[in-house]
């Protein structure tokens, strides 16, 4: 049997599936890894650690199967790594995506006026979760590195970058149009790496990879007596876009993992929002490049692990939903989960987390109620500001390991007063990086996975008189008193 095979390189894990030509799993395999906080709103990971969980995963799925057509690379974007050329070491730990250190940097380049262009050029914001801030800390914090860097001696990749790297022995230095654009370098009109950003941020060019299409020819991966074709590589969130056949200009889908990301596609069309929102490169497949809208939400699997291994409320993440009200009652306890910031559509780099209206007849079921319902509150002020750019959700696909929560999955349907569809398969983000990797193998075409849509998908319809809209004007006074605060 003829396998499909996506390695998905997550923030706190990576797993690797194999699919058949249906896209059913035939196997996976999953390692976690821990995050690094060495200061306030600091997030790391060691490389080796990154690259241990990759080869823990992926060989024992390649040696399961006997024939692989390809393999597809998805992974977490934005987080960066600046290596030696030579000897391929990295220079410093991962700076992952949540990371807030150079938020002085970017308001400092807002001062200096550059924010609109750089809006204009990229479709995002001035903001420490894009790469060109990280990339600069690396070359200023690093003894030596802005040195190197100007002589040629340095490269930076995204992570999917840095496995192509490492996993062709140094061979092929790419990235993909999604990877690219969201590095806040990518002139998403032009499709280039744009001088004019380099100047700005202080990025030497010889430091960047080579831009290609998500399903071009990334080089071949070796392991024992096999030799692979690695034919798509895809960020995450677009992955998952891709997973959900979001093909259409229109069509919608959302991912609750360890953040929470929603994208809409825009067609062959750049957006510009003006609330908040960021327009980015949805995919190029088959020869054509999609643009999508997104709101971006840092932190939403984190609320529910903080919840198990800080405050120990559960030992499982899945004992989550015990503690979660049914009908979203936490009796005037609110909370605002700005662990490293909040995302769309405030982009607040120094708000941080805070529970509100704790009294002493507080429970954990308050609590863990009010985090939940944070969440969907932050998904209901990205649909407002979708509709401010003249986009109504119509539909919301939503995937990724909190969608394995029926009761989350409800009062999100309750709350935002629409059907919540969650397809009998949550690995959205690995489908999309196999299917990637397929239409680059010429396994299958765009049309053909159109028609390949489950059908077995569970709908959660809306109750009536759940959502209480008092409790969100609440929580929205809370959030900007916070807010008002930190600006």
């Amino acid at each position: 049997m003829s396998v499909l095979i996506a390695i998905d390189q997550g923030t706190t894990s990576t797993r690797t599936v194999a699919f058949d030509k249906d896209l059913n799993i035939i196997c996976s395999e999953q390692k976690e890894y821990p995050l690094i906080y060495p200061n306030d709103g600091w997030v790391e990971i060691k490389p080796e650690e990154l690259m241990g969980s990759v080869y823990a995963t992926i060989d024992p799925v390649i040696d399961a199967c006997s024939d692989i057509s390809a393999i597809g690379i998805t992974n977490q974007r934005e987080t960066t790594l600046v290596w030696d050329a030579d000897s391929g070491q990295p220079i410093y730990n991962a700076i992952v995506w949540q990371d807030r250190r150079t938020a002085e940097l970017c308001m400092q380049l807002k001062k200096d006026g550059y924010e609109e262009a750089i809006k204009k050029a990229t479709g995002l914001l001035l903001d420490p979760y894009f790469s060109s801030t990280k990339i600069s800390w690396i070359l200023d914090n690093v003894d030596g590195a802005r040195k190197k860097a100007e002589a040629g001696k340095l490269r930076f990749g995204t992570v999917d970058t840095y496995l192509l790297w490492q996993l062709t022995n140094g061979e092929v230095y790419k990235t993909d149009v999604t990877n690219a654009s969201r590095t806040n370098l990518y002139n998403i009109h032009q499709k280039k790496w744009d001088s004019e950003l380099l100047k700005i941020f202080n990025v030497p060019s010889s430091m960047l990879p080579e831009v290609h299409s998500s399903d071009d020819n990334y080089g071949v991966l070796v392991r024992g007596n096999k030799t692979i074709q690695i034919s798509g590589v895809i960020g995450d969130q677009q992955s998952a876009l891709v997973g959900q056949r979001c093909f259409n200009s229109g069509q919608m889908k959302a991912t609750f993992g360890t953040g929470c990301f929603l994208m809409v596609n825009t067609g062959d069309k750049s957006l510009q929002s003006t609330s908040g929102l960021l327009s980015t490169l949805g995919y190029g497949l088959a020869g054509d490049v999609s643009y999508a809208l997104e709101g971006s939400i840092f932190s939403a699997g984190t609320i529910i692990q903080w919840l198990r291994d800080n405050m120990e409320f559960f030992s499982d993440s899945a004992q989550s939903i015990n503690l979660l009200d049914p009908r979203g009652e936490s009796n005037g306890v609110l909370f605002i989960p700005g662990f490293t910031g909040i995302g769309a559509p405030h982009w607040n780099a120094e708000i941080r987390a805070s529970f509100y209206g704790i009294t002493r007849d507080s429970t954990k079921t308050d609590m863990v109620t009010a985090a939940f319902k944070a969440l969907i509150y932050q998904v209901m002020d990205i649909k407002e500001a979708l509709k401010i750019d003249d986009i109504e959700i119509k539909n919301l696909s939503i995937d990724g390991g909190m969608a394995a929560n029926s009761g989350f999955c409800q009062l999100l349907a309750d709350f935002l007063s629409q059907e919540v569809r969650v397809p009998s398969s949550l690995e959205s983000t690995a489908i999309g990086a196999a299917i990637t990797a397929g239409i680059g193998a010429h396994f299958f075409s765009i049309d053909e996975l159109q028609n390949m849509q489950s059908s077995n998908a569970t709908i959660y319809k809306p109750r009536a008189k759940v959502f209480d809209p008092n409790d969100l004007s609440e929580w929205k006074k809370f959030l900007r008193v916070l807010l008002d605060a930190y600006n």
